[in-house]
């Protein structure tokens, strides 16, 4: 079913231009007085003009400078949604830069937006998502969420929140079981991925299927999929109309069959045919993490058996303009043809 999508419009009476400040250096400084102003309709107009001036980098760190992230973080529990909302709207801009994103990490800006994940407003949780998917992306940010304990908690927001804000949570997500994954497992997030590998968004599916492949790469990781049965989904997401879809859900395959059980698992679901499909198709992107898979089950002589039939497949593989698809076919037909 289409949900809505969040609207960030804000009253009628919040009229940027009637900000008394300037566009310039000096600006700055009167904004962060604003923001500490007892009067709401004040620092209601400073949060749009400064969010206004953050998307120039040289304001993030004059601003930066100034001290104004202790404000903005006071700001965060405001009782005011439109405080709240262009609190975090301001967060989420200066995330985009690597200036912003440094001073954020800096200033415990994960742990002060943590409080915000149960926010009634929908645009107040989904520009802390955006912040948290942002910071997550470098390995500081990404450990400074796992500090913070967010993973189970992000884990159970992911069963219940609007689709836009899912995709962001399954972006945190990937960046930081990339990391460590134990958290996640304990919080049962391979079940839920595995319920989200069939969702109606082509955009969560195959976030789901990336996040799935991060926690593969694990090795108590193979083991949680192979145990809850992930495998057969995956398989099916090989036919997804979505390419991003397939790379993913193939990657994440290659993973998990690195495992005997995983391997086992995947023949029972008949597993070559997809892939073999992926192989031969030219203009796939999941091609080669398909060989790859392919590989790892022709170490089985049932795989080997069955993918010998299909030599051809793998040898004009050799010709293919990616160096990267060229060794991993050359890697497969070896493994195809030895004998013991």
């Amino acid at each position: 079913m289409a949900q809505p999508r969040i609207s960030a419009y804000l009253p009628p009476d919040i009229d940027p231009t009637k900000a008394a400040l300037a566009f310039g250096r000096r600006a700055l400084p009167k904004l962060n007085e604003e923001l500490q102003s007892p009067e709401l309709l004040t620092q209601q107009r400073a949060l749009v003009a400064l969010c206004d001036l953050v998307h120039d980098p040289e304001k993030v760190y004059q601003a930066i400078a100034l001290g104004f992230l202790d404000s903005l973080k006071a700001l965060l529990v405001h009782e005011d949604q439109t405080v709240r909302q262009k609190t975090t709207e301001v967060l989420s801009v200066m995330a985009l830069h690597s200036i912003g994103r440094e001073g954020l990490m800096r200033s415990g800006v994960i742990s002060a937006l943590a409080g915000l994940l149960d926010d009634p407003v929908d645009i107040c949780r989904k520009n802390t998502h955006q912040v948290f998917d942002l910071l997550a992306r470098l390995p500081e940010g990404a450990g400074g969420v796992l500090q913070a304990g967010l993973i189970p908690p992000l884990v159970l927001k992911l069963e219940a929140e609007l689709d836009e804000i899912q995709e962001l949570i399954l972006g945190t997500l990937s960046s930081c079981l990339r990391v460590e994954v134990s958290e996640a497992l304990a919080a049962g997030a391979v079940p839920v991925l595995k319920e989200k590998l069939s969702h109606p968004s082509s955009v969560i599916r195959s976030k789901a299927a990336w996040v799935l492949l991060e926690i593969s790469s694990h090795a108590e990781g193979k083991i949680a999929v192979f145990e809850e049965g992930v495998i057969p989904a995956l398989l099916s997401l090989l036919e997804d109309t979505q390419p991003e879809a397939q790379v993913n859900s193939a990657g994440a395959l290659m993973f998990a069959l690195v495992t005997p059980q995983g391997r086992s698992s995947a023949m029972g679901a008949e597993a070559i045919p997809p892939l073999l499909t992926l192989v031969a198709e030219e203009t796939s992107k999941a091609r080669l993490n398909a060989i790859k898979a392919l590989t790892l089950l022709a170490e089985l002589p049932e795989g080997r058996q069955a993918l010998l039939e299909h030599r051809d497949t793998f040898q004009r593989c050799l010709d293919d303009p990616s160096e990267a698809v060229q060794r991993a076919a050359e890697i497969a037909i070896t493994v195809i043809d030895w004998k013991p």
